[in-house]
């Protein structure tokens, strides 16, 4: 059978159990999900940087990585010609575009300097979304907006406020709100004699954040909470704990990276909780190994876990990226990977009977509710998956690699 009598063929069988597929299909059109830019480059940005700080790592050497922003939105590009749907970018605000020479501290950078960003957006139908970049930075070595040197935290107040606006000129440009994300390094390598002098100097730091001007319809801000660093192991200035109620106080989202808690805790438990007392949250979808690793999404539980949390309480109150670096491998391959995987995993997620499987959990049905569950591993999901990716005009299976390949011959290799 063709791709489309599978696909009629899956439509029958989902149909036996209320599913349709077809609606499921056109949902998943319509959830985007918002590509980190830094995988093409290493995480290295655009201000000559040739390491990175602040607890960051990108491991491997592999060849071809962008040096510049025309060969990393030519990456991107390939990317996306191979990803089924409509999505976005994510930017960190070291991917800052200079023209003829300029350069600008963090502090003074403008909507200008991201021009090009926004001409690229508006080309391909994407929105953006945008990040501080409160690492790899000489005023970034102790902390940042914890720090206890004023001059310090005005620096980094400042360059947070330069970020809202930048974040402001994206939604109006492109015609979509703009999540901006707020992660810092501050912490503690060894046990700390003062906790709460540094989260005191945090919550006024994003006080004087929020407290400028802005469209909060257009910008929506985020907190992003880490359990520990590489070299602040015994204490994180910004924990879940400080970023959830803080975010609750304030009115803004709490972003839940998968990476950023202890190895056996999952973020999707976390989803509903947060859900229940927050209009929308944010996610970064990473795959950590023992714990921030970074390592591409795959299809794997937890992912999956992810997806069904997303689609059960409404795609639309959830914000989702991914956010992965892997310099071992090909840069585009990896992106690939882990956008379509995050997709199998929402398809997946919209083709469950939903709303019967938590009839069974309501009237503890437990034997039943396992017992469905397992059995709809093995239902033709894959067909639905590739009638969705011929229906965007992208690859089927693995047929999309030969291009990566091609396309590493052609142009990574040639990059010395």
């Amino acid at each position: 059978m063709n791709i489309q009598e599978r696909y009629e063929s899956a439509k029958e069988i989902y149909a036996g159990l209320g599913i349709d597929v077809d609606a499921a299909v056109e949902r998943l059109n319509h959830i985007p999900v918002s590509m980190h830019c830094w995988q093409g480059d290493d995480v290295m940005g655009f201000e000559g940087a040739d390491s990175l700080s602040g607890g960051i790592q990108a491991t491997g050497n592999y060849p071809g990585k962008a040096r510049n922003p025309q060969e990393l939105m030519a990456d991107i590009d390939k990317a996306l010609n191979l990803i089924p749907g409509r999505h976005r970018i994510n930017l960190h605000a070291s991917y800052a575009i200079f023209q003829d020479g300029e350069k600008v501290d963090r502090d003074a950078l403008e909507p200008r300097h991201f021009a090009d960003w926004v001409k690229f957006a508006k080309e391909r139908g994407l929105g953006l979304d945008f990040n501080p970049t409160m690492f790899s930075h000489p005023k970034a070595e102790n902390a940042t907006l914890s720090s206890e040197d004023p001059e310090i935290r005005k620096f980094w107040i400042d360059h947070c406020k330069a970020c809202v606006r930048i974040s402001q000129y994206f939604a109006e440009e492109l015609g979509s709100p703009c999540a901006m994300n707020i992660w810092i390094p501050d912490g503690f390598k060894d046990i700390p004699a003062d906790r709460m002098s540094p989260r005191a100097r945090l919550k006024d730091s994003l006080d004087q954040i929020l407290a400028m001007d802005y469209d909060k319809s257009k910008v929506l801000i985020a907190v992003e909470s880490k359990v520990f660093g590489i070299g602040m192991e015994s204490c994180t200035v910004g924990s879940h704990e400080f970023y959830m109620n803080y975010a609750a106080s304030r009115g803004i989202m709490c972003l839940l990276d998968s990476g950023h808690f202890h190895p056996t805790e999952m973020i999707s438990d976390k989803i509903s909780s947060m859900l229940l007392f927050s209009d929308k949250i944010a996610l970064h979808v990473s795959r950590p190994v023992r714990w921030d690793s970074d390592h591409v999404v795959l299809f794997d539980d937890e992912t999956r876990e992810i997806a069904k949390e997303i689609v059960r309480n409404d795609p639309d109150r959830v914000l989702l990226a991914l956010d992965f670096f892997d310099a071992s491998i090909n840069r585009i391959c990896a992106w690939v990977v882990g956008m379509r995987n995050m997709q199998k995993a929402l398809l997946y997620a919209l083709l469950m009977p939903n709303e019967k499987l938590a009839k069974l959990q309501e009237e503890r049905r437990f034997t039943e509710l396992m017992m469905e569950q397992e059995e709809l591993k093995t239902y033709p999901f894959g067909d639905v998956w590739d009638y969705f990716c011929q229906m965007n005009q992208v690859p089927v299976k693995e047929q999309w690699f030969k291009e990566v390949q091609a396309y590493e011959k052609e142009v990574l290799l040639k990059r010395g």
